[in-house]
């Protein structure tokens, strides 16, 4: 006993030089945290699963620069979107047997020219008409240049753009008749995702992650947004005819949503970013207020606090919160039958964990009939992706984007299936 808390009595001013964050002179600045990405060599990766099981990664094609969305069409080709303005076919993505899956080294033509050079730039979703394979109508979003409104005491501004989202018709090589059916407000905008709900009404998320624009009804950012498949406005939204409001604004309060999906019994979901902490999955319904940034779990990126607390009476609560961060982006519930233990399950697209880079993931939420959570876990970490996006495909399987400089398109099946 003496001799053990001799040597304890010693450690203690080690022990108090490291809790102050003293280091030596000439000692080295610590390295930045985080792991580095697998280069996905292999042609599939084997990890265990809580309920699953043996769950194989199938590498089905690489190359791919920053890809943020995909698309899975009928003919099992698919299209996917990449942050610097392109358009790729990956042919034969869920893998038809005797045909080989093939990334066209052709982009795919018909888009227009899109800037990339500020914050949240470039080509974000892409998603089909409900009715594709009769008209081959494509929608995507991107955020096109604003003039730039000066900043009170001619501080520079924050460069401001709009959200837009176009539709074309894809004749499998190339989108013919672009056109665009909705242009957002001149904003600090953020990425965005588009969903269409049972009724064939598009959904359209963007963020509002600096400044208190989410709570401001006349502009389009911070925003759930829905329109019908040609822009015009539903007569059911709840703020048309309102005086000063986009009719366009289905709820307000959102920070960074980056993933919105229809659940099978049509309920809208959407995940948004929160900033240090706080991220947030989200039942949206119409005309209600989710909070930001009035109200949030999570803290700034510099430790401060930034809301008194995390609720208020007139702001909608999340279903699931996560606590440290996972940065999630891309939403499936999962309704096929080659991972029987998953029906039902939410997965979310995660690019890193509390802060660190090359700990992204899939997050699996496990949610009862009434939307409520029981459980969750990680999938995928051992490769450490930043995964950008997730869907489910006409095989039953699940299809993975990896959002690197050298990104995947995965396929995870279950190990026995090959």
């Amino acid at each position: 006993m003496n001799s053990l808390r001799a040597a304890a009595s010693g450690a203690f001013p080690v022990l108090l030089l490291v809790c102050l964050g003293h280091v030596p002179a000439g000692r080295a600045a610590e390295p930045a945290p985080g792991i580095a990405p697998l280069s996905l060599a292999q042609p599939s990766y084997v990890s265990d699963t809580a309920e699953q099981h043996r769950l194989r990664a199938v590498v089905v094609a690489r190359g791919l620069n920053h890809p943020f969305a995909l698309a899975l069409l009928p003919d099992g080709d698919a299209l996917v979107s990449e942050r610097g303005g392109k358009l790729r076919l990956v042919r034969n993505a869920v893998g038809a047997a005797g045909k080989p899956t093939v990334l066209e080294a052709q982009e795919v033509t018909g888009l227009p020219v899109i800037a990339t050079p500020y914050r949240n730039a470039g080509l974000h979703d892409v998603v089909l008409h409900p009715k594709f394979a009769e008209n081959r109508l494509v929608y995507f979003t991107f955020n096109k240049p604003a003039d730039a409104t000066p900043a009170a005491g001619n501080a520079p501004a924050r460069p401001l753009s709009r959200l837009v989202v176009m539709r074309a018709r894809f004749d499998g090589r190339a989108l013919t008749d672009a056109q665009e059916i909705f242009v957002g407000k001149p904003a600090t905008t953020s990425g965005s995702r588009i969903a269409f709900d049972q009724q064939g009404l598009l959904y359209i998320v963007i963020g509002a992650a600096f400044g208190d624009e989410a709570q401001a009804l006349d502009n389009t950012v911070g925003k759930v947004l829905r329109v019908r498949d040609d822009g015009s406005i539903p007569a059911d939204n709840p703020f048309v005819g309102k005086a000063g409001v986009s009719p366009a604004v289905f709820t307000l309060g959102h920070r960074d949503p980056l993933g919105l999906t229809v659940h099978p019994g049509g309920a809208v979901l959407a995940v948004e970013h929160g900033p240090n902490g706080g991220d947030e999955l989200n039942l949206i319904r119409p005309g209600r207020n989710y909070g930001w940034p009035r109200v949030t779990f999570g803290h700034g990126y510099d430790g401060a606090v930034l809301a008194e607390s995390p609720v208020a009476a007139d702001v909608e609560p999340p279903l699931v919160v996560w606590l440290p961060s996972i940065g999630p982006t891309g939403l499936t519930v999962y309704t096929g039958d080659r991972f029987p233990a998953w029906k039902g399950n939410i997965f979310v697209g995660s690019v890193r964990r509390g802060e660190i880079p090359g700990t992204g993931g899939l997050e699996r939420v496990v949610l009862n009939e009434k939307l409520q959570e029981l459980r969750r876990e990680t999938l995928l970490t051992d490769l450490h992706q930043r995964v950008r996006d997730v869907r489910q495909g006409r095989d039953g399987l699940l299809y993975v984007l990896t959002d690197e400089a050298d990104g995947a398109l995965l396929r995870l099946e279950p190990e026995l299936a090959r």
